[in-house]
């Protein structure tokens, strides 16, 4: 993922929407809201099973919510990389923080799971993120969930778990451009002590919580995001478009 000028724009759909029809008019309307844009990035991450629907969209990318770390076998309910990038995904999301919470993901299993996804030739949505707003400090554990950045075909999604969910609007609680830009400082610093600053350079930072189209435009300018990994507004088209458009 070589530096590029466009913003990446990721809706993560999450266990969302529950009809088939429901999926199509998503995938309709967006497509048609934001077509002709060529400044940014959209890519769509719904659900495995509406993935092939997904495909069928030619001005959007597909990327996966999560992976497994093995190409195949007796893993039952599980998803490798090699057939997320069969079925014509470009990105992969990894280590998202309801992974972490719901099914007890371990920086471990990540760094599997980012190395098989680059092996397999997809682009990594690495997410990172502290869980309170007064825990800034606990920052320094973020060295072993960016160990895996092997490449430069991978993004670092800052997702406070703090700033996450719809509707958080008071200043204690949403994330705000300032914390955004400070974890970004704090991530290529990272990177570049681990690696060098060139990789650095080529890793893209979003944000991800909470966003709609009334922050999205700060996050970017004033924040210095590069992207955004966006929840529950990209499940609203009309909401959703607007954030693109907005930036």
């Amino acid at each position: 993922m070589a530096t590029s000028k466009k913003k990446l724009i990721i809706a993560n759909w999450k266990m969302n929407p529950t009809s088939r029809k429901e999926a199509e008019q998503l995938f309709d309307k967006v497509t048609r809201g934001v077509k002709g844009v060529k400044n940014v990035e959209v890519v769509f991450c719904p659900p495995f099973v509406y993935l092939a629907l997904a495909k069928q969209a030619l001005n959007v990318k597909l990327g996966g919510q999560n992976c497994y770390f093995e190409q195949k076998g007796t893993y039952t309910g599980e998803v490798s990389p090699v057939m997320l990038k069969e079925v014509g995904c470009k990105y992969v999301i990894v280590g998202h923080s309801e992974r972490k919470k719901y099914f007890g993901e371990t920086d471990e299993i990540i760094n599997k799971k980012v190395k098989a996804a680059l092996k397999a030739g997809l682009d990594v949505v690495l997410c990172i993120g502290e869980d309170s707003r007064d825990s800034f400090d606990t920052r320094g554990h973020w060295t072993r969930e960016l160990d895996p950045v092997l490449k430069d075909q991978i993004a670092v999604a800052y997702e406070p778990v703090w700033a996450i969910g719809s509707g958080k609007t008071n200043a204690g609680d949403a994330a705000s451009p300032d914390d955004v830009f400070s974890a970004k400082i704090f991530i290529k610093k990272t990177i570049g002590d681990m690696y060098d600053r060139k990789t650095a350079d080529k890793i893209r930072v979003l944000y991800g919580g909470s966003t709609d189209s009334k922050n999205a435009e700060g996050f970017i300018r004033d924040g210095q995001a590069d992207g955004l990994l966006v929840g529950g507004s990209s499940l609203k088209a009309d909401e959703f478009v607007k954030m693109v458009k907005s930036i």
